[in-house]
């Protein structure tokens, strides 16, 4: 590894950590804060719609990829990358201007719900520097870390994806 592409993994690594800390914190903080302002609740259907749309295009760019396809893959991820942005901003948006939803169901239904809850809330923390090193070793051309870290990376964040939009589904008669 040649001294240019060292400073380069250590300006990334940096960026990396403070993402990685900086977007979970903020939005916690944002949690305690309400702006009077109340938006209608056309908001959820709209960032669950998202989140249905990035699972799909991560399904998309897997396919893309392992077909050879990879100009194709790699506008697929900026896509769900930019989707997956969209997401945090009507998110966020959305809960400084409106109360929290309470889950009404009851029993094992109950349990299920936050089950898929909690997982998607913590894995939504841990992914974000799982996507942001492989994007990274992607457009560095560190092809063979891509794909090793991908290999994690592409579960967690479908499976965040996917879950964003069960969440809302189990939530939504109770808006």
């Amino acid at each position: 590894m040649s001294n240019k592409e060292v400073m380069n993994d250590k300006k990334y690594n940096k960026l990396i950590v403070i993402l990685s800390i900086a977007i979970p914190v903020a939005v916690a903080a944002l949690f305690g804060i309400k702006i009077p302002a109340k938006l209608p609740v056309f908001l959820p259907p709209i960032y669950a719609c998202v989140n249905a749309i990035t699972a799909l295009i991560l399904v998309l760019a897997f396919i893309a990829v392992q077909n050879k396809k990879i100009k194709l893959h790699e506008r697929l991820i900026k896509v769900a990358i930019g989707l997956s942005v969209l997401f945090l901003l009507m998110y966020i948006v959305y809960h400084i201007t409106s109360d929290s939803t309470k889950f009404g169901g009851e029993g094992s239904i109950k349990y299920l719900y936050y089950f898929i809850l909690i997982t998607h809330i913590i894995l939504s923390v841990a992914v974000i520097p799982f996507v942001l090193i492989t994007y990274v070793r992607a457009i560095t051309n560190n092809i063979e870390k891509h794909k090793k870290i991908a290999k994690i990376t592409f579960p967690l964040w479908l499976y965040v994806a996917v879950t964003g939009v069960v969440v809302y589904i189990m939530i939504s008669p109770y808006y």
